[in-house]
């Protein structure tokens, strides 16, 4: 390991330990973050976890949405993202006025919003769902004959395939995974024949079609762990690479495209955790107004994963 990564590395568990915080890496981090971490996982493990620790401060390595969920779920703790400009696309993909226009042509709608969602979208929500459990979160509304889910619209036609209730989609995409195509799926099943594919729902619909597995971030984790295949096909970003190979070294992972890089994910580096905990600064938190509601979509959610 490089000195100098390493250094950084003591010093950020240093200042941890000094101000009673725990650090949250999203799968998707650097992996010099991931390794250092208290806690991996994907955007509501984490804040989830953040709700279990006693822990005084949370940084959350990850982007604004994920702390922000954070907040809401702990709002007697000190949030810090280390980087305000860590952002999601997707998340903006959805307005407040966007959404309040969609109950308006569809009154009485139950409305599913993606936790990939801004604090203020989750307000205007009757309950928040995941890549892993919006079937099961649909299927709760057990007499509604139609729901609105937002943004991700491939997750929303995705989710639509596992119920007889009509999914009103959002425009919104993630683009490091929209903008994997079929092309890239056969280009690199040319070059591994014997490979498995696993891909994340927020793929395109023609994408999982071709898929072995389709699932979360942790489905595909767990996927990985449980195949007999030796190569896997990762149809999702580059940095769920690094606990891939960790995990199972016997294994061969191949990215299903070089552009799967999440460029708002990358953007946090240690120098960043060490600024924002040396200065506590980049404080994220949700006022009430917002947070209230937002926390009742959250906890709606969790209610029915229990």
């Amino acid at each position: 390991m490089d000195k100098d990564i390493s250094t950084k590395q003591k010093k950020i568990r240093t200042l941890l330990d000094e101000k009673k915080g725990i650090l949250l890496a999203h799968y998707y981090q650097r992996p010099e973050i991931q390794d250092i971490a208290d806690f991996r996982g994907d955007s509501l493990s984490l804040s989830i976890r953040a709700t279990e620790t006693d822990a005084r401060v949370i940084v959350f390595a990850g982007v604004r949405f994920m702390a922000e969920s954070a907040s809401i779920l702990s709002p007697d703790k000190t949030v810090l993202l280390p980087r305000l400009d860590a952002g999601c696309p997707l998340a903006d993909m959805i307005t407040g006025g966007e959404l309040k226009e969609l109950k308006r042509l569809h009154p009485g709608v139950p409305v599913v919003t993606y936790v990939n969602s801004s604090a203020a979208t989750k307000a205007d929500s009757d309950v928040c769902c995941t890549s892993a459990n919006s079937v099961k979160v649909v299927n709760s509304f057990t007499g509604a004959e139609t729901v609105i889910m937002v943004p991700d619209g491939n997750l929303a036609r995705y989710t639509a395939r596992f119920t007889d209730k009509r999914v009103i989609p959002g425009r919104g995409y993630c683009y490091v995974h929209h903008n994997l195509s079929p092309d890239d799926i056969r280009a690199v099943k040319e070059q591994h024949p014997k490979a498995v594919l696993a891909v994340h729902p927020e793929c395109t619909l023609d994408v999982i079609d071709m898929a072995d597995f389709v699932g979360s971030t942790s489905g595909i984790l767990q996927f990985a762990r449980t195949t007999e295949a030796s190569e896997i096909i990762v149809g999702t970003e580059h940095g769920i690479m690094h606990l891939l190979k960790k995990e199972n070294p016997g294994k061969t992972f191949i990215p299903a495209s070089p552009s799967m890089v999440c460029r708002d994910m990358k953007l946090i580096t240690l120098d960043d955790i060490l600024d924002a905990l040396t200065e506590m600064k980049h404080v994220i938190s949700v006022p009430d107004e917002i947070r209230k509601p937002a926390y009742r979509a959250l906890r709606k959610m969790l209610d029915l994963s229990s």
